[in-house]
């Protein structure tokens, strides 16, 4: 028995040694491939896709992959792979500059002539996230340079030129229950407040009762605005679609507003360049500086058979906050504007034709050059994933992440991407499809790059979200 109970006792020292070792001794790769065969076997991802591609960032080594190269709908973790070209190909410095001008001469203080603001694609203009953007702030400047001037008077009217990208356009593949929302505004060159309005409701007493439209803010008397939304359930949330699209003058909003809801629904400007307009008339005439004809814009011109003029005497000249500022709240927020923006921008700058298709294409054709990769990897249509038609491989996401990490700039990159489950990740929701592309340190000091993308699965978002969170846990 003694001899028994020495040879059990050692079994079990080593055992024990055994397991030990073999815990310790598990290899990134093997923990991420382990946790990935229990991922894919969820019953919400039966008639769904999942793609995973984990790299060394240092090295560019493939630690992991899984449909690494099958082309995936991406929705917001596409801004990632755009903001990335936006420092390369604009620079961490580069800045919008919207102009003041007037046309005609100004005699005894009244003015022959209008006033322009020229849009050159800002999409911070009148925005709130920066002091120097704010409505306010600008609509003071201007007025202070129109008053500097002499001018007391104005025989003509106040243009916001929004001609540049060819007026106000929203994404060609673009679904239309998204065109009203505010994350579907439309993209021109002279873009106002983020190109949204918002939209206070007042639910019913009980669920299926009218709501009440009580303002909007700002005061956008000059559209129609049909409210059909009825009251939702408690807890049902904001799932009110507002039906419209660039230059349009009738809005409806459609859907549910939970009862217990207390917040604005946001909606796209339909008219950003008339709206800039407008503000800056209204704030000359607050100062005692009449304006004769109505305030425009460039588009509404053109329809009338007429041009904005060119030439005139500069007012004032305003310039955006550096790209690498514009980024961090492209990516933090995930502001869709942005995202269009700069990818008009970058097709600008390579004096391409500035259709949105087009604009894509600088976007893809950039990085097949930069890295070599097909491409059929990056088939895209806008530049901040809303487009259901977008398709990318993990592989080529992580990729290009993983290139740009010892570019001087990378730093304001990296600081730009949102924390989510203690990760450093951009993530991206559209109908049907999740997803998480970002940095991670291992617990083995492997510095990562890595692209999680989820297509078709079923059953809630939120629960989702938490079956790939437990998934890149395995990254840490």
């Amino acid at each position: 028995m003694v001899l028994n109970y020495f040879i059990k006792a050692g079994f079990n020292a080593v055992l024990v040694v055994f397991l030990v070792a073999q815990s310790y001794g598990q290899s990134l790769e093997g923990k991420i491939s382990n946790a990935y065969q229990q991922f894919e076997r969820l019953p919400a991802l039966k008639h769904g896709i999942a793609s995973l591609t984990v790299l060394d960032a240092k090295t560019g080594a493939v630690l992991f992959t899984k449909n690494g190269n099958t082309g995936l709908a991406t929705a917001s973790t596409l801004k990632t792979i755009t903001a990335a070209a936006a420092f390369y190909l604009l620079g961490a410095d580069y800045s919008y500059q919207t102009r003041l001008y007037y046309t005609g001469e100004i005699v005894n203080g009244v003015l022959t002539g209008d006033i322009i603001i020229k849009g050159s694609g800002d999409p911070s203009l009148g925005s709130s996230r920066f002091d120097q953007t704010k409505e306010s702030a600008l609509l003071a400047q201007w007025t202070t340079a129109i008053a500097n001037a002499g001018i007391k008077k104005i025989n003509g009217s106040v243009i916001g030129d929004d001609l540049l990208y060819g007026g106000q356009k929203a994404g060609p593949r673009w679904i239309w229950q998204d065109l009203g929302s505010y994350y579907g505004a439309g993209i021109s060159a002279l873009n106002w407040r983020e190109n949204l309005v918002d939209i206070h409701l007042l639910p019913g007493k009980q669920v299926g009762a009218t709501t009440t439209l009580q303002s909007t803010v700002p005061n956008v008397s000059y559209l129609k605005i049909v409210n059909e939304a009825t009251t939702g359930s408690h807890g049902s949330g904001d799932k009110v679609y507002p039906y419209s699209a660039p230059y349009s003058s009738l809005i409806y909003l459609r859907g549910t507003y939970g009862i217990d809801l207390k917040k604005p629904v946001q909606i796209a400007l339909p008219d950003a360049a008339y709206d800039a307009a407008l503000r800056l008339q209204l704030s000359l005439e607050s100062k005692g500086i009449s304006v004769r004809e109505p305030a425009t814009s460039g588009q509404l011109l053109k329809l009338s058979g007429k041009k904005v003029p060119q030439t005139g005497k500069d007012l004032s000249m305003h310039q955006s906050p550096a790209l690498a500022e514009l980024v961090y709240w492209f990516n933090q927020k995930s502001i869709n504007l942005y995202g269009e923006a700069l990818l008009k921008t970058m097709a600008l700058e390579k004096g391409k034709v500035l259709d949105t298709d087009e604009a894509a294409d600088v976007l893809r054709d950039f990085w097949v050059a930069k890295l070599g990769l097909e491409k059929g990897a990056i088939r895209i249509f806008d530049g901040s994933g809303l487009s259901p038609e977008n398709r990318v491989t993990t592989m080529a996401m992580a990729k290009i992440l993983a290139s740009i990490k010892r570019e001087p700039w990378f730093s304001a990159y990296y600081k730009s991407i949102p924390v989510y489950n203690g990760m450093k990740m951009k993530s991206g929701t559209i109908g049907g499809v999740l997803g998480y592309t970002g940095y991670q340190k291992a617990s083995n000091g492997t510095e990562l790059v890595f692209s999680l993308l989820v297509n078709n699965y079923e059953g809630t978002a939120y629960n989702m979200r938490q079956q790939m969170f437990k998934l890149l846990n395995a990254l840490k």
